[in-house]
């Protein structure tokens, strides 16, 4: 995957440990936990398929995501527009 500018970015995090750096935006976000509708903190981030990532995912290849550390915050994975 390639990271990608997100619309609205506020941050951009990692670059001072090394990393490429992750542009990011803050927002709120409604979820629902235990069967109530919240409203959390979240950063989006966006990110490219490569050509070859799409072949395999359109022949049932799985997306991973991968946290580093040893805790695991709550995640979401989505589809964006198709851009025009």
């Amino acid at each position: 995957m390639i990271i990608k500018r997100i619309a609205g970015a506020t941050r951009v995090i990692g670059q001072s440990q090394g990393f490429l750096g992750l542009p990011l935006r803050d927002e709120l976000r409604e979820v629902t936990i235990g069967g109530q509708v919240v409203t959390c903190r979240a950063m989006m981030t966006a990110w490219e398929p490569r050509p070859d990532q799409i072949v395999r995912v359109n022949q049932g290849a799985l997306i991973y995501l991968c946290v580093l550390g040893v805790a695991h915050p709550p995640v979401m994975l989505d589809v964006g527009e198709i851009p025009e």
